[in-house]
């Protein structure tokens, strides 16, 4: 089942698409089915929800994940796990392909069962795209049958990355998240944001861990990521990037950007490319 979303269909259109696309999902008799898809630029999918966990794999162009309890980034070669049930819209950063695994949630035991950004791997991404051209929704045998189960036990397998932006409930808090997100800077300090709050140090650092499961300088480097990671996704020149972000120097953020993903900027865009 394939098809392009056009960039002028209207909204209406565009959501009966989407509807029909759900309900194949759910009608499929198989445990594990792939859909390909190409988004235009700023192509926002609104909420919704289906009773198969989804694997979100981006080719190429940057996706951005939303529900009520965060925001993650899933850049090219990333995928997000989506469990069963969880209400989520999709927006898309530059022009996307994307490809979504979905499964069952009893397909396989040790299936991740909370939303995460992870990394995919050569075997993985093969997988996904040899498994794109097989019949789906429809009893498999032989080479085609093999493909759909290696791909469904590699999940659990996949190393998760840390691009979570969870977003805290205290009105206080959040919002202050929305204004750092609006105009990320690195010189955020918890005692500045302690004070907006009205709260000591201690109850303030005590109140966002454990509303967001992170310290708030680990979550202001994760928010600087989703800001430079769609404009690096574009080719944007990294001096540019981290001066706008308000970094020092390249080097400075060259060094936030590494200790988070793994690879300095340049090396970890070109092999996402």
């Amino acid at each position: 089942m394939k098809n392009a979303l056009g960039p002028r269909l209207t909204d209406s259109e565009l959501f009966r698409l989407h509807e029909g696309r759900w309900r194949w999902v759910e009608e499929a008799d198989q445990p594990v089915v792939t859909l390909p898809t190409e988004y235009p630029d700023s192509y926002r999918v609104p909420r919704h929800h289906h009773s198969r966990s989804q694997l979100l794999h981006a080719l190429t162009g940057v996706v951005l994940v939303t529900t009520i309890n965060g925001r993650w980034m899933v850049p090219p070669d990333h995928a997000m796990w989506i469990p069963a049930g969880t209400d989520h819209s999709v927006e898309m950063l530059g022009d996307v392909a994307m490809r979504s695994v979905y499964v069952v949630p009893d397909a396989l035991s040790g299936l991740p069962e909370s939303l995460r950004v992870v990394g995919v791997t050569p075997l993985m991404r093969s997988l996904i795209i040899e498994s794109e051209k097989l019949p789906q929704g429809v009893e498999l045998e032989g080479r085609a049958a093999l493909i759909m189960q290696l791909l469904l036990h590699e999940v659990p397998h996949l190393p998760e990355r840390p691009l979570a932006l969870p977003l805290p409930t205290d009105p206080r808090l959040a919002a202050l998240c929305r204004n750092f997100v609006a105009a990320p800077s690195p010189h955020a300090t918890i005692d500045e944001w302690a004070r907006q709050a009205g709260l000591s140090r201690r109850s303030f650092t005590r109140l966002f861990h454990r509303q967001t499961g992170l310290t708030l300088s680990t979550w202001r480097q994760q928010a600087c990521l989703f800001a430079a990671l769609p404009r690096l996704a574009e080719g944007e020149p990294i001096t540019r990037v981290a001066l706008d972000l308000g970094y020092d120097s390249v080097p400075a953020f060259t060094t936030m950007f590494k200790r988070m993903l793994g690879a300095a900027p340049r090396a970890y865009m070109n092999a996402t490319r």
